[in-house]
């Protein structure tokens, strides 16, 4: 086809990105009335102008990283471990505050903020993608892999936590679904997720009756969710509830482009919750879509690790697949409310800034080892 003639790699993935970043356009613009009423005097194609730029400049970006080397990303993974701690730590002490937790850090000059958590997943998962590739031959015991994978993936989780505890959860379960993938022996991932389902009662039985003791002052906040899920009353759980309205009143089809009312009642239409929206305006069918266009995203990771010459490129892939998918899953289940609200937002969907080109960043890696894959195909023909 004419129209991928210059974009190397997984033509399906692109058709994927392309897809999502179109709808992410139309839903965002329907999504942010409320926030342009309240900070733009009603002008909501301010929002629609600085997402579609925030958009199409990480297709940019995504097209620069997969025209590189794939084995280069090794070298980040190596050195980029040993700056993300520092980063992390930064952030706590020094980042810029929300919802009470320091996610965020400026760049100075620019006025522009990311979250360290962001940088942070990519690099660990290189990381971890590149031991399990290096070191194939040492990994044969609990004590080697603790020492070589989860004492470094520990450190960054623990750093993540006290102000982002869905996104450390989720990195370190993307990091175990790796160490799998990757051939580390069943027994020592089972013996090591013992172990983390100890600590997490432990920890939970301190949010749950210590919270003021959880550093960061998040723990209030963790408790406050987990007894709104439990209980399921309506007042405390009120974004769930009008997601939930959004979603029964979707039906099948939807009540087509622009038109939700529930936008008006969700405070996190454009971000968190734009699943809902999408379901309202939509349809359930429409959801439906883009869950299997997240499934088919992990499938084709997948199929760039079967097609790798390379251990490490074909783990890096399948294993940013999965982050990806993870937390698209995650996202859609807090909109249906099968998990309590966890801050996820919708990879390439959601509006934002620096997260959707962090989310093209590592996209871009997967299609650069695609691109290497389907360049070892035209050689040997």
């Amino acid at each position: 086809m004419k129209q991928f003639a210059y974009l190397k790699g997984d033509r399906v993935i692109w058709t994927i990105v392309f897809l999502l970043s179109l709808l992410s356009i139309l839903v965002v613009y329907s999504s942010v009335v409320t926030l342009a009423n309240k900070y733009k005097q009603g002008n909501a194609e301010t929002y629609l102008i600085k997402h579609s730029i925030t958009i199409i400049g990480g297709i940019f970006i995504m097209y620069f990283i997969h025209k590189l080397r794939y084995t280069i990303f090794s070298r980040v993974g190596q050195i980029g471990i040993f700056l993300v701690v520092p980063l992390l730590l930064f952030t706590l002490l020094k980042g810029v505050s929300a919802g009470e937790a320091s996610r965020w850090v400026e760049i100075p000059g620019l006025g522009l903020t990311f979250q360290s958590s962001d940088v942070a997943k990519i690099i660990l998962l290189i990381f971890v993608a590149r031991t399990i590739t290096v070191k194939q031959g040492q990994l044969n015991d609990l004590k080697s892999v603790l020492k070589y994978i989860i004492l470094p993936v520990g450190l960054i989780c623990a750093l993540i936590l006290p102000a982002n505890f869905s996104t450390a959860a989720l990195l370190f379960v993307c990091c175990l679904f790796t160490m799998f993938v990757g051939g580390i022996h069943i027994k020592i991932i089972m013996k090591i997720l013992g172990m983390c389902i100890i600590a997490s009662f432990a920890f939970l039985l301190i949010v749950w009756y210590a919270p003021e003791a959880i550093p960061g002052g998040r723990g209030p906040t963790w408790k406050a969710r987990l007894e709104n899920f439990r209980t399921g009353d309506s007042k405390s759980n009120y974004q769930s509830e009008q997601a939930k309205i959004a979603i029964a009143t979707g039906g099948v089809i939807g009540k087509g482009p622009g038109n939700s009312t529930q936008r008006a009642f969700l405070p996190q239409a454009s971000s968190d919750f734009i699943y809902a929206i999408i379901i309202e305006e939509y349809g359930l069918f429409t959801g439906f879509v883009m869950l299997f266009l997240y499934m088919i995203l992990l499938f084709r990771g997948i199929r760039i690790l079967r097609d790798s010459e390379k251990t490490f490129g074909g783990l890096m892939a399948v294993a940013l697949s999965f982050s990806l998918v993870f937390q698209a899953l995650i996202n859609m289940a807090v909109a249906v409310n099968l998990f309590p609200v966890t801050g996820q937002p919708l990879p390439l969907v959601s509006m934002g800034g620096t997260s959707i080109w962090f989310t093209c960043i590592a996209i871009g890696i997967i299609l650069s080892v695609s691109r290497a894959n389907e360049l070892k195909e035209v050689i040997t023909e």
